[in-house]
């Protein structure tokens, strides 16, 4: 699974996530190595790093600055479920590594 030039969008989160419908996701890949900038909503400025291996599993770091003006970061875990219309679909298990260090789920769809 290739997630090069591909963007997300959330659809569903924990209420301690950062990211909402308005937070765009735009993916860079090159061989197993993933990254992407993504900003919207609470979000002034993002960023992620990560890991995909042969399935489209992601293992992934992020940080991020927010409305507040705060520097968040993170880790993420990713895996990918392909819908009836050919787009993936990101079932994300994430814990802020600053912060509250509190964990979260969310659910981002490819637009």
């Amino acid at each position: 699974m290739n997630y090069n030039n591909r963007k997300f969008k959330p659809v569903s989160s924990s209420q301690n996530s950062e990211t909402s419908e308005e937070t765009i996701f735009i993916y860079s890949q090159e061989k197993n190595i993933i990254t992407s900038s993504y900003k919207g909503g609470n979000i002034k400025e993002g960023h992620l790093i990560g890991l995909v291996d042969e399935q489209g599993n992601i293992e992934m770091r992020y940080h991020q600055v927010n409305n507040k003006g705060d520097l968040m970061t993170g880790i993420c875990f990713s895996t990918p479920e392909i819908m009836s219309n050919g787009k993936i679909r990101l079932h994300e298990t994430w814990e802020w590594t600053s912060g509250d260090k509190s964990k979260g789920q969310s659910i981002l769809e490819e637009i």
